[in-house]
């Protein structure tokens, strides 16, 4: 008796699946192997990335962080006891602030380096590398960001540029909640309005420490200072 087995129905199509995916992947190894090269390439490349930052963070950026915060210390404390050409350049031993930005640049103590040096050069009356370094000064995010804006303000003022100081001067009176810097430029401010020529923006400053800020100790004299420009209320 001849063999007539056949088939049941629904195994052709298992069959013809299994194939279809024994094709799939050949399909997809020989594109692996044709594109083996660039695609490791790029499989490496990514890793390396990844290793080189993970070295960078923990084994370069990291410690120079640290070694920063370590040589900031003295220069520092000359800052605070008023030893300005010690606090910028140092003592013979230690580093002072110009050196430490940039032996560790890129680091959040030379960047805080540039804000140290702008004071200094600004209470020594060089207001030109004052406003050179608190430029450089990245304050986004940090408590002495206004700070910074008001001295470069008051740095453009030593120039004669009241027009650039009034610009500062503005952004240092950013927070209406800070009762100590906002009330202390708004003044500043008014200042440079009038020395610009601009008394209604005057009258607007003074005003706003007077009825913002009345505890402040600028507005002890607004009155005065509003009366003078014809504010009699």
């Amino acid at each position: 008796m001849a063999n007539t087995a056949r088939n049941q129905p629904g195994e052709e199509r298992i069959t013809t699946t299994a194939v279809d995916e024994t094709n799939a992947l050949e399909n997809l190894q020989d594109k692996y192997e044709k594109n083996k090269k660039p695609v490791n390439t790029i499989l490496t490349v990514v890793l390396v990335a990844i290793v080189g930052f993970l070295v960078y963070q923990n084994l370069y950026k990291a410690p120079r962080e640290e070694k920063a915060a370590r040589d900031i210390v003295d220069a520092q404390r000359y800052f605070e006891s008023d030893s300005l050409s010690k606090a910028l350049n140092g003592d013979g031993q230690n580093p002072g602030f110009l050196k430490i930005m940039k032996k560790y640049s890129g680091t959040k103590t030379a960047n805080l380096c540039h804000y140290y040096a702008g004071i200094c050069y600004l209470k020594t009356g060089d207001a030109k590398n004052a406003i050179k370094q608190l430029e450089d000064f990245d304050g986004n995010g940090t408590a002495v960001a206004y700070a910074a804006y008001g001295l470069l303000g008051d740095a453009h003022m030593e120039t004669g540029n009241a027009k650039k100081a009034i610009e500062y001067y503005s952004k240092a009176t950013g927070n209406d909640k800070d009762a100590l810097i906002t009330p202390m430029y708004l003044l500043r401010s008014g200042m440079a309005y009038e020395k610009n020529n601009q008394p209604e923006e005057a009258k607007k400053a003074y005003q706003r420490i007077r009825d913002e800020y009345p505890q402040s100790m600028q507005a002890r004299d607004m009155d005065k200072n509003l009366a003078r420009l014809g504010v009699l209320d």
